[in-house]
């Protein structure tokens, strides 16, 4: 996610198929009946990794 989120991906329909390929790129099964919920789930994560660096931003700024 730390890539993805270095690259200025936003959270979108894009980006979790982005997800789903690098990790089933790097040997991460996941079963064609799971893909709905892994994109699913892997976007609610990555909100919440957006979420939290900006309000380490936030913090570090003083805001």
């Amino acid at each position: 996610m730390t890539e993805l989120f270095s690259e200025g991906r936003p959270p979108n329909q894009e980006t979790a198929e982005e997800l789903l390929y690098r990790l089933e790129k790097n040997n991460n099964y996941i079963p064609s009946s799971a893909r709905r919920e892994y994109k699913n789930v892997l976007m609610k994560e990555y909100r919440e990794y957006i979420k939290d660096k900006k309000d380490q931003t936030k913090s570090r700024r003083g805001g």
